[in-house]
């Protein structure tokens, strides 16, 4: 059961291991190599920021420490990430964008949104303006790209990381309902391993499973989200592409595989974290006044704690030090906690939003 609203044509663009693939393209002696793109493995806090797929075979994945990529696979090549490149790749992609619509939400350097239901040319077809897209970023950049098209930003996402790498796939109106019935819940968006762990346990494996539940019902056990689920599962979705967005905040957050119960295991994890935020925060240019600490515990209580300061931080040694400082003055050694996020706001100046997906927040497993 589709929204009544007009149906769009929406195409995500999700560029393949971007960073990865930027290098290997630079450097061919990268090629076919699995690559590691992030901190290095013996420096402090090191994260992975990319893989290349070769690495991805060993089970390395973004956001994960550098030093278990090391362990994972002994002869991986790691390499610290050229942002100044990047961005200029992405503001070529962006171009080659513009050259068919004017409605772009860039999510974040190598994904974006565009919004095609009359493009600049008048193709007329999304799949056909997706499929032209990638072949422009091929044969200026000598990158790939994938996409998802659909009639709206939803559908469009799951689909472009369904055939990934180099993947195009369309999802019409009429295989919306039924492509959601068998989607696995983990496969929806704003679903990571703790929340699809707590609707297994409920019995709910696939999008039929949710679709027995009310929309009272989810919002019981899932809070707010439990609307967009119910929504969503029915293929509604009628946010719009939005170009112009303005970012409030920016940060990372991590839930852990097992529960900390030390303050010491927060503080650790705190420090990668804060590595995370201070990177994002540098590749923006971005200074943040407010450091806000979030705590979700294995009960699944959430707490949020906020610090303001005269002079605005971006560094790494700020962020850290006020983070462990906010999280010593919640603890207790009671406590065992499953998530932790920090995240900077208040900023000097206005930016525009760079990555939609839930405010400015890397979810990096849940």
């Amino acid at each position: 059961m589709l929204s009544a609203a007009p149906l769009r044509k929406i195409i995500h663009i999700d560029m393949d291991a971007f960073y990865a693939s930027v290098e290997q393209r630079d450097y061919p002696e990268y090629r076919g190599k699995p690559l590691v793109v992030g901190g290095l493995p013996e420096g402090r806090g090191g994260v992975v920021a990319t893989a290349s797929y070769e690495a991805r075979k060993f089970g390395i994945r973004s956001a994960m420490s550098s030093k278990k990529a090391l362990q994972l696979c002994p002869h991986a090549l790691f390499v610290r990430p050229r942002f100044a490149v990047y961005k200029e790749v992405s503001r070529h992609i962006r171009e080659i964008f513009s050259r068919y619509t004017d409605l772009i939400e860039p999510l974040s350097l190598d994904e974006a949104y565009l919004d095609v239901t009359e493009d600049k040319l008048g193709i007329g077809s999304a799949i056909e303006v997706a499929r032209q897209i990638k072949q422009a970023i091929f044969d200026e950049l000598q990158l790939t790209a994938s996409a998802g098209v659909s009639v709206n930003k939803f559908i469009a996402k799951i689909a472009s990381d369904i055939n990934k790498p180099n993947g195009l796939k369309f999802i019409g109106p009429s295989s919306i309902e039924k492509f959601m019935e068998q989607l696995p819940v983990e496969k929806f968006f704003g679903v990571g391993k703790v929340t699809a762990t707590k609707m297994k346990g409920m019995g709910l494996h696939t999008g039929a499973d949710l679709k027995q539940l009310s929309e009272q019902q989810l919002i019981h056990h899932f809070g707010k989200a439990g609307r967009f689920y119910y929504h969503i599962v029915r293929g509604m979705d009628n946010r719009e592409v939005q170009p112009h967005r303005e970012t409030k905040s920016m940060g990372a957050e991590d839930t852990f595989p097992y529960d900390l119960t030390t303050l010491e295991e927060m503080n650790t994890e705190l420090e990668k974290i804060a590595v995370l935020v201070a990177e994002r925060l540098k590749r923006y240019n971005l200074q943040g006044r407010t450091l806000t600490l979030k705590v979700k515990y294995s009960n699944f209580k959430q707490i949020t704690r906020s610090q303001s300061v005269t002079n605005p931080i971006s560094k790494m040694p700020d962020i850290e030090a006020m983070a462990k400082q906010l999280m010593a003055a919640v603890h207790n050694e009671e406590d065992k906690v499953r998530l932790l996020g920090i995240t900077l706001s208040n900023f000097n100046e206005p930016v525009i939003k760079v990555r939609g997906e839930a405010e400015w927040q890397l979810r990096l497993f849940d």
